[in-house]
């Protein structure tokens, strides 16, 4: 639950004051992380902790996940019905060079990511500070899907 709880304060510092944002929303057969209502836009957004590195780049997923498919399927599908969506993949580590779908460990994960990515889902990989069990989302880093 670090990686939610780091992405809620991260969003209540860069979201406009007036924003919803409320947790655990289902839409069709998933249900997503967050959903947030600011300024007219409507927005699914999941989360990914990412604890595996390599040589400066972060892997996502660790094991293969048909949970993580699906999701990212479904954020692609609130895109044909007027919502945006992104997914957020907090890396419990830092630095990072990079962060990549781990194709080697989950290929139908890899394209779902790219397909969706495609389609327009927003793809957001950040780094954290890591203070114990707590994580504060610090930079972006790049993605290579």
């Amino acid at each position: 639950m670090a990686p939610n709880q780091a992405v809620f304060d991260f969003l209540q510092k860069n979201l406009p004051p007036e924003a919803k944002i409320f947790p655990e929303k289902r839409y069709k057969n998933s249900r997503f992380d967050f959903y947030i209502e600011t300024d007219g836009r409507k927005i699914f957004l999941e989360v990914k902790g990412v604890t595996l590195e390599r040589d400066g780049t972060a892997y996502f997923p660790d094991a293969p996940t048909s949970r993580g498919t699906k999701h990212l399927q479904e954020l692609t599908d609130c895109l044909q019905n007027g919502y945006e969506a992104a997914v957020f993949f907090v890396l419990a580590f830092s630095p990072a060079e990079r962060f990549c779908p781990n194709r080697a460990t989950d290929p139908a994960f890899a394209d779902a990511l790219q397909t969706a990515a495609a389609a327009g889902v927003r793809v957001l990989a950040y780094d954290c500070d890591v203070q114990g069990a707590y994580l504060t989302i610090r930079h972006p880093i790049p993605i290579q899907l």
